[in-house]
């Protein structure tokens, strides 16, 4: 079975697209993950990818769909999840296509949604630390002493990009660029819509229920 799951920032991609790829035996393709491994590995396309990261240039969107692609076709067995690709209806038709080609496809589309003042109290409560990268959040998983890593003892801090103003300018960029994938794969086979917000494991019991059905 091979899922994508797509929403705004905050609804909680990253987080159920691990725990939907551990239940289901997928391999979990979040974008992020997959630049930075292609990058670190020194593949061709990841070579690509980096002057463009170098001169401080959004990666090409033939870039990207590279990037999933050899992640795909260099793992033709194991089915996958995709976590925060594509981002755009141009990216979506670009994945469509090279689906087609590798005689694959998306058997559940699933879009995540929350109210926006849900996904700004998410991502603006995000603290991390410096020393181990463990993650907290101040309203949802604090640490038992303020500023102080539970883990290892060292200092928390928050994100440049997590900051209020970044997150709003964040949540505009996704309504004018990737909301459109909505209506486009809305009238697609397998497509599902959820309300992602309250507790995790509420969320992703609804995942679970429209993935399996």
């Amino acid at each position: 079975m091979n899922i994508l799951l797509f929403g705004p920032p905050g609804v909680g991609k990253g987080t159920q697209g691990v725990r939907l790829a551990k239940t289901y035996g997928l391999r979990h393709l979040a974008m992020g993950d997959v630049l930075r491994s292609a990058v670190r590995d020194g593949t061709p396309i990841g070579k690509k990818a980096k002057t463009f990261m170098d001169a401080g240039e959004l990666v090409p969107d033939e870039v990207v769909v590279g990037l999933i692609e050899e992640c795909i076709a260099g793992d033709r067995g194991k089915d996958f999840l995709l976590d925060g690709f594509p981002r755009n209806v141009a990216q979506a038709e670009s994945l469509d296509s090279m689906l087609d080609r590798l005689q694959l496809k998306l058997d559940r589309i699933v879009f995540m949604d929350a109210p926006e003042e849900e996904l700004l109290k998410r991502l603006t409560g995000r603290l991390i630390c410096r020393a181990c990268g463990f993650g907290f959040h101040r309203h949802y998983s604090p640490p038992q002493k303020s500023g102080i890593c539970d883990h290892c003892g060292g200092e928390l801090y928050q994100r440049e990009d997590d900051r209020e103003e970044v997150i709003a300018d964040r949540l505009r960029v996704y309504q004018q660029q990737t909301r459109p994938l909505l209506a486009y794969y809305a009238r697609q086979p397998g497509f599902a819509e959820i309300d992602a917000s309250g507790a995790m494991d509420e969320v992703f019991e609804r995942l679970k229920q429209v993935v399996s059905g």
